[in-house]
């Protein structure tokens, strides 16, 4: 199961975030799949700062995926600036440009892929929770 979506320069962000809750709506509905409302939020999220990020700093339009895959959703962003993004080191006096450290904290995974034209931008997020009561996600240690 899956949905995409080409946005433009012009388009408002909330167009994205719109798709990825009708899209996880569909999830529940469908397919029984429980979606917590912390995952809910996290994709959102994900998909807010990764379609941001392609239409700031790449030219022309970008393509967002979002797919179903093993109790979580894939959130695909293709853009075609063939620069590769980098997440900067932490810095608590640095203003904005926070956005790629918080998908890859949130994250399951993350992958960057560069592609004929452009790159490709993948993040997965669990949408359980766990059930001993521990956020799914990124686990650091």
């Amino acid at each position: 199961m899956g949905v995409s979506a080409a946005f433009e320069s012009g388009d408002k962000i909330a167009r994205a975030r719109d798709l990825a809750r009708s899209f996880l709506a569909r999830v529940q509905a469908a397919h029984g799949f429980p979606v917590s409302a912390r995952a809910m939020e996290v994709v959102e999220l994900v998909v807010s700062e990764l379609v941001t990020n392609a239409r700031t700093y790449a030219p022309g339009p970008c393509l967002l995926t979002l797919e179903l895959n093993g109790g979580a959703v894939e959130v695909t962003v293709w853009d075609s600036a063939p620069v590769m993004p980098t997440a900067r080191p932490a810095d608590p006096e640095r203003v904005g440009q926070h956005g790629l450290e918080i998908v890859m904290a949130v994250c399951r995974s993350f992958e960057v892929h560069r592609e004929p034209v452009g790159k490709r931008i993948k993040a997965a997020v669990v949408l359980a929770d766990d059930p001993g009561g521990d956020v799914a996600g990124h686990q650091f240690g």
